[in-house]
């Protein structure tokens, strides 16, 4: 078992992250200029190009790409030609970001769908809580809630990409990652690198029931 006094926990007070969960984007970040923009840069970039090579390209000037790319400037529609034939895509392209739809995904009480993973053959039963494929952000999320019953097998090797976020409902279990265990009881959280083996190793007391939300980068 694991030392508590080994264990990483979160530093007192509020620990300052990069992003605020409760930010509400400016009109700026939301409009037609920011969304030309940032496929701008996405099809720069992703010819290896820098300002000064599209610059070159296309005969408009570095301030000016500049101010297109950060959303500041309205292109007009001969510039956005222009950039099109340096891209070699269709001037239509440039509004992808704009017109995507954003999903949600509502899943009512009793209608998760029950799908097979590794730990199925273990009795492991996992229920898919929503999926959204294909997406803007460039990560996936699996979200699942996990039951463990009188039927269920420990399985402590689980090993995939990504992050995982485990969040104990009901019920008691001994959780391995790595070298490390961990007794996660209603309440308790784990949030590891999922490329390390890890699983339940000890099933202390049954039902038991977690929340499994596992994120990878899309592709």
């Amino acid at each position: 078992m694991s030392d508590p006094a080994e264990e990483t926990t979160l530093p007192r007070g509020k620990p300052a992250f990069s992003q605020d969960p409760h930010r509400v984007r400016e009109v700026t970040e939301r409009n037609l200029e920011a969304a030309i923009g940032r496929e701008v840069r996405s099809f720069r970039r992703q010819q290896g190009m820098t300002v000064a090579d599209l610059s070159a390209v296309t005969g408009l000037s570095i301030g000016m790409l500049s101010k297109i790319e950060n959303g500041n400037t309205s292109p007009s529609l001969t510039t956005l030609q222009v950039l099109s034939h340096a891209f070699s895509v269709p001037v239509t392209a440039f509004f992808r970001s704009y017109e995507e739809r954003r999903e949600a995904q509502h899943v009512k009480a009793g209608e998760h769908i029950e799908i097979e993973r590794r730990g199925t053959r273990a009795g492991h039963q996992y229920n898919l809580l929503g999926h959204i494929g294909s997406n803007s952000s460039g990560v996936v999320v699996e979200p699942y809630i996990i039951t463990l019953t009188t039927e269920s097998d420990t399985f402590p090797a689980f090993q995939h990409e990504g992050l995982e976020l485990l969040y104990m409902l009901e019920g008691a279990v001994d959780y391995r990652h790595g070298d490390q265990v961990y007794a996660l009881k209603p309440g308790d959280s784990l949030f590891f690198d999922a490329d390390a083996p890890h699983g339940p190793e000890v099933l202390r007391q049954l039902p038991a029931r977690y929340l499994s939300v596992i994120a990878y980068p899309q592709g």
